[in-house]
């Protein structure tokens, strides 16, 4: 699938406004049952947030971040277990250093550092994770959609 300029400008709300398209990549043992609890729970969180599950954040490949964007994604959230915590004992470390790498490597594409978050989220946190997607839509709003160029 090839990205248009169309497709950059995201789906448009019943009222015509523009939505913006966000893209999670949740560790399976932590991040995605947060995820799921607050599901479980009932706490809401902005439907433009879409989740991808990994086994690890360990396990990101920057190109994962790379073609999230190039297929449209205005925003890409990546969340692991807490440091010290991770089921395969250091990968929320290596996803650590690799978004450091993955920032400036955006940046030099002139895409803005701010529509890529790294968080640690617990399976015990749904209603971190919720505040989490929320807060990082409303910040892809305020940012507006990906320039076609970008």
């Amino acid at each position: 699938m090839v990205s248009t300029a169309e497709d950059r400008s995201g789906p448009a709300a019943p009222g015509g406004e523009w939505q913006p398209k966000v893209v999670a990549f949740l560790c399976n043992w932590c991040s995605y049952t947060g995820a799921d609890l607050a599901g479980i729970s009932r706490i809401q969180w902005d439907p433009s947030v879409h989740i991808v599950r990994v086994m690890c954040s360990g396990r990101m490949d920057p190109t994962f971040v790379a073609k999230a964007f190039e297929f449209g994604a205005d925003g890409v959230i990546i969340s692991g277990c807490h440091p010290g915590e991770c089921h395969y004992q250091e990968g929320n470390y290596k996803a650590l250093r690799r978004v450091h790498l993955m920032r400036r490597l955006l940046d030099g594409f002139g895409i803005d550092p701010r529509r890529m978050r790294l968080v640690w989220v617990s399976a015990s946190e749904g209603g971190l994770w919720a505040e989490t997607a929320n807060e990082m839509a409303r910040d892809i709003r305020s940012l507006g959609p990906m320039k076609a160029g970008a």
